[in-house]
């Protein structure tokens, strides 16, 4: 049977939408509880994020022996990563071997875009509708679309008419691009252009960066793993995966237990180039009042900026890639290579949109407010509708009628982010109002994808065929996910976390900001209750 050629039942305990981390994860835990299930996957492979991103530099910021499945010691022992922060050809290898490893290709149809998940209440099941006009019946639908899977454009005048190349680096071509002897426009100076920058800049003729908003970045300080350091991250995996599950964003470390707000400034000075010199996302958990106290986290943000000073030469260009206007943090912090010595190179210039805004885009050229760059190629690494994009690109119809969509007309909504009253047997992989994109993404994939097996495991024990979260319930959920985010700086930067890239997108800091440990005992306590806050029939 071909890759994708699954049977040709349409009928199933559950359909997955996404063959990503989550779908994979979620089709194996489903299939071994003896669930029927079908995975239905836009791409013509396995990886979800990491079948799409392919732009030059792309790679994971969490370091590889974390960001991997922990439900198979087998797999952890037979698969060994090459880099401390493994890339995305790598990554994308990995998924395959899983795949394989485990017989997961037999239930994922490939190249099929759902259109449409409508529930059916006489039939208590949901119809799940494919671009090919076939409709899927389950009693579950699952929704592993990922949080960062609905890539978007700019809002510039005139972006459709530029009539030579261009590339999205999160939809990026699947065959190498060259861009040697280019003149190159990048639009967006995010976590993907950070990456990209210095690679497209040693190849292209000349690399126009256009900033709006510049980031705190980070280094990764990469390199090849030891062997020794593998085997002895072999020889005790399971006390590794332990210390992520019980952390706050789901890495292998221990609290700091120290503010800066109490240590000396020498003292602090020492624990920045520390963790500098450590590299990684570490660097925030240097004190612990980092993304709760400003005037902390002001110590944080001029030591970064001061690094940033002294690697760029030019003070001007030093000074317009140094972020002012929202704390260290309350955007991603990125991780790079290189990125802030890549403006010392002669073919690369950077152009501050905040004093010289993009007026238009013609056929071959961006206009700013002063000058016309004329260009072969641009780049929008412009982000994504994150979180909920791409599952409001899929038109989920509740019991009572109303969309998903219309039901987050002012913002989402969703109990434990994983379910949404209304919508019975709908479960959403890292949703908002979960700590998804504030964690290790695979650490918070695996939480729910067993919580979600336990439940259905729970209601075919007890003959239910119906769960969803009673609206109360949901209702103190969203309200202790908002009082948690005030609690912090997170809210004080224009981010995508709440929503602020997208034109006309209600403003919701969307991650639950109690770290991955609270999280996993709430949910566990809502399981061991019985299911507390929710609607079983």
């Amino acid at each position: 049977m071909a890759e994708g050629e699954a049977s040709e039942s349409t009928d199933f305990d559950a359909v997955v939408v996404g063959a990503g981390f989550a779908g994979l994860y979620m089709l194996h835990k489903l299939r071994g509880a003896g669930f029927s299930t079908r995975v239905l996957e836009a791409g013509s492979g396995v990886g979800g994020t990491w079948y799409w991103n392919r732009y030059p530099g792309a790679r994971c910021d969490v370091e590889s022996v974390d960001y991997s499945y922990s439900f198979s010691p087998e797999l952890e022992q037979e698969w060994t990563w090459s880099e401390r922060y493994a890339t995305q050809p790598e990554i994308l290898k990995y998924l395959d071997h899983v795949a394989d490893r485990f017989d997961l290709r037999r239930d994922i149809q490939f190249d099929t875009k759902v259109t449409s998940a409508h529930f059916d209440e006489s039939a208590k099941r949901w119809l799940v509708r494919i671009e090919a006009g076939v409709t899927l019946t389950a009693r579950f639908c699952i929704m592993a679309t990922g949080c960062l899977s609905a890539p978007k454009l700019p809002e510039i005048e005139g972006v459709e008419t530029f009539a030579r190349a261009t590339y999205h680096t999160g939809h990026w071509p699947h065959e190498p691009v060259d861009f040697t002897g280019l003149r190159v426009g990048i639009i967006g100076t995010g976590s993907s252009a950070i990456q990209s920058i210095p690679h497209i800049a040693r190849q292209a003729a000349h690399l126009t960066v256009f900033q709006r908003t510049p980031n705190f970045s980070v280094p990764a300080w990469n390199h090849p793993l030891e062997p020794d350091y593998v085997a002895e991250i072999k020889s005790d995996y399971r006390a590794r995966r332990e210390l992520c599950r019980t952390s706050q964003a789901g890495f292998p470390v221990t609290a700091v237990g120290e503010a800066a707000s109490v240590v000396a400034p020498d003292e602090r000075q020492r624990r920045y180039e520390e963790k500098w010199a450590e590299g990684g996302l570490r660097f925030l958990g240097s004190f612990t009042d980092l993304l709760v106290d400003p005037a902390s986290n002001e110590t944080a943000a001029e030591f970064i900026r001061s690094k940033i000073r002294e690697i760029v030469k030019d003070p001007e260009t030093a000074a317009a890639l140094s972020p002012r206007d929202y704390p260290a943090g309350a955007k991603r912090l990125c991780v790079d290579t290189g990125y802030y010595e890549t403006y010392n190179r002669p073919n690369v210039t950077l152009v501050d949109l905040r004093k010289h805004p993009i007026e238009r885009i013609t056929e071959d050229s961006v206009v700013t407010a002063v000058d016309t760059y004329e260009l072969d190629a641009l780049i929008f690494a412009t982000g994504f509708d994150a979180m909920t994009g791409a599952l409001s690109q899929i038109e989920i119809e509740g019991a009572g009628g109303c969309t998903l969509k219309e039901k987050w007309n002012d913002g989402p909504r969703a109990h434990l982010g994983l379910t949404a009253a209304g919508f019975p047997n709908l479960f959403m992989i890292t949703g908002p109002g979960s700590p998804s994109v504030l964690s290790n993404m695979v650490v918070s994939i695996e939480q729910h994808v067993d919580w979600i097996t336990e439940c259905m495991e729970h209601m075919r024990a007890e003959g239910l065929e119906r769960i969803e979260p009673e609206p109360g319930a949901e209702d103190e959920w969203v309200e202790l996910v908002s009082a948690l985010a005030e609690f912090t700086l997170f809210p004080r930067a224009n981010s995508w976390y709440r929503g602020a890239n997208v034109k006309g997108k209600p403003q919701v800091f969307m991650p639950y900001v109690g770290g991955v440990y609270t999280y996993r005992q709430q949910c566990d306590e809502v399981a061991q209750s019985g299911y507390k806050g929710f609607s079983l029939a």
